[in-house]
């Protein structure tokens, strides 16, 4: 079993913050999270997990709980790309609605 924790920055103040473990070469949990500068902190704004014994998104809200949606994907190493690079695709959009809600 291996374990690995990285940043992806995608801008100054934006970044993706990765941890996985591994199983035999597949991947057995992870957390794939977007996070913001904002309010001079970082903040979490949605986070890909499979915490709670279920995969699932967390898209964070500044005044109320998360809302967690249970994802259908079952391979974990598939959930683990579309992840990152769903970020990667959408970020700005995720910032823009964390923002709307700070105003």
């Amino acid at each position: 079993m291996g374990s690995k924790s990285f940043i992806i920055d995608l801008t100054v103040g934006d970044r993706i913050r990765i941890r996985s473990v591994t199983r035999e070469g597949e991947i057995g949990s992870f957390v794939v999270q977007y996070e913001a500068f904002l309010k001079n902190e970082w903040r979490e704004i949605l986070r890909y997990d499979t915490s709670h014994g279920f995969l699932h998104l967390d898209v964070c809200h500044i005044k109320k709980k998360s809302d967690k949606i249970k994802l259908d994907i079952t391979d974990l190493n598939q959930a683990f790309s579309y992840a990152i690079q769903d970020i990667k695709a959408k970020w700005q959009f995720y910032r823009d609605r964390y923002e709307r809600e700070i105003k």
